[in-house]
């Protein structure tokens, strides 16, 4: 290249009055990241060590984001603990076939072989009775020699809550 067309490129001019774009010759403007305000919870934040990556560009910069182990709290624990003292609790659980009054004379009257007829139908279901409160619903089943109940139906909880009060 003659010295008069190096001394063109370089001043930007061509030789003929128009400028020409050299890719190698053209800087971009530097940016800077605004500075912020200090943040007081910025000293509570460990320094995040630099992470080996492939390098994109010279502008793009990412750091590894460091979290604290998770730890049970204090108050947790002891829930659990106490939950688990609940858990180990015993009940007592009833079936309820049915109900019926009886005169007193009736109730004497009962001999070996007598038969009680209550309200409720045979079709119905029985219900199954926790600690005095009726918990659920369910069909009589019979499991090899022993009587079994097959829950059909749970009592909604807001039904069971009204039930405490009485």
């Amino acid at each position: 290249m003659s010295d008069e067309l190096q001394e063109d490129r370089v001043s930007g001019g061509t030789g003929t009055g128009q400028a020409e774009y050299s890719p190698e010759k053209t800087e971009l403007p530097k940016l800077e990241a605004p500075k912020m305000e200090e943040h007081p919870m910025e000293e509570a934040v460990p320094e995040v060590p630099e992470v080996d990556a492939p390098a994109a560009s010279p502008q793009t910069v990412a750091e590894a984001a460091l979290f604290p182990p998770l730890e049970a709290a204090p108050a947790t624990v002891e829930r659990d603990r106490k939950m688990d003292l609940l858990l180990d609790l015993t009940l007592p659980v009833a079936i309820e076939l049915g109900r019926t009054n009886l005169q007193i004379r009736d109730i004497l009257d009962l001999r070996r072989g007598s038969v009680v007829e209550f309200e409720k139908l045979a079709s119905e279901p029985v219900d199954v009775i926790v600690n005095g409160k009726k918990m659920a619903e369910g069909e009589v089943v019979v499991i090899e020699k022993h009587f079994g109940i097959r829950i059909t139906n749970l009592i909604e909880t807001s039904e069971r809550v009204k039930s405490l009060g009485k």
